[in-house]
């Protein structure tokens, strides 16, 4: 039985991204541009690593660096711990000024935050 991609879209509902069960990501034109992988590890289109989710809800870039943090309750905070949004538990995504931004139902809230907040894969 085939799993459903989940789904990213912006405020205005139009999709933005797709994650699919294998952990590949794809834009709104269904090209692959990246992968979670099921270590944590965030590769590009290339196959190149992009970046890490660490079982405590931080988030390194390539080099190893903290680049932000994912809170048990979908809030994603900075490498400064200055809060940037929240995805909240129905999937809605808001920003810091509580505006919503996006919805990503069903989708793990630390791969919605990776696409939304640290854009990883522009």
């Amino acid at each position: 039985m085939a799993v459903d991609a989940q789904v990213l879209q912006d405020s205005s509902h139009k999709t933005i991204g797709k994650i699919e069960s294998s952990g590949i990501v794809k834009d709104e034109h269904n090209f692959q541009i990246g992968k979670f992988e099921s270590n944590g590890v965030i590769k590009n289109a290339r196959n190149f690593t992009i970046g890490k989710i660490e079982k405590n809800g931080v988030v390194k870039d390539e080099h190893n660096f903290q680049i932000g943090k994912i809170e048990a309750n979908g809030t994603v905070k900075d490498e400064h711990n200055f809060t940037l949004g929240k995805i909240e538990d129905n999937g809605t995504v808001k920003n810091s000024k509580n505006f919503t931004i996006g919805t990503a139902k069903g989708v793990d809230k630390r791969y919605a935050a990776v696409f939304f907040f640290f854009k990883l894969f522009d």
